[in-house]
């Protein structure tokens, strides 16, 4: 079930960082220190990767959602020797 601005708002910080899924690969990691980043956990080419999509508050749910569609757009459009380094 998606998060809504009150849960991602009233999420604590705990002994230990945990996760709160969003959905699509979308999560909002709580660290211990109170801190909450929102992170994407995809596959391409086989291989699990996450993507840093920002820190809330400054990147809201609705903002973080929109940056995860970006992504997901993306990494299926581009090659993969265009994205490699």
């Amino acid at each position: 079930m998606p998060l809504n601005n009150i849960q991602v708002k009233s999420a604590k910080a705990r002994e230990r960082q945990y996760k709160l899924s969003d959905g699509m690969g979308m999560y909002l990691l709580v660290h211990p220190s109170g801190g909450k980043y929102w992170r994407l956990k995809y596959r391409f080419k086989g291989k699990e990767k996450v993507l840093a999509l920002g820190v809330y508050p400054e990147a809201s749910l609705s903002k973080a959602r929109e940056k995860r569609d970006v992504a997901k757009r993306l990494c299926k459009s581009t090659p993969f020797r265009a994205i490699q380094n």
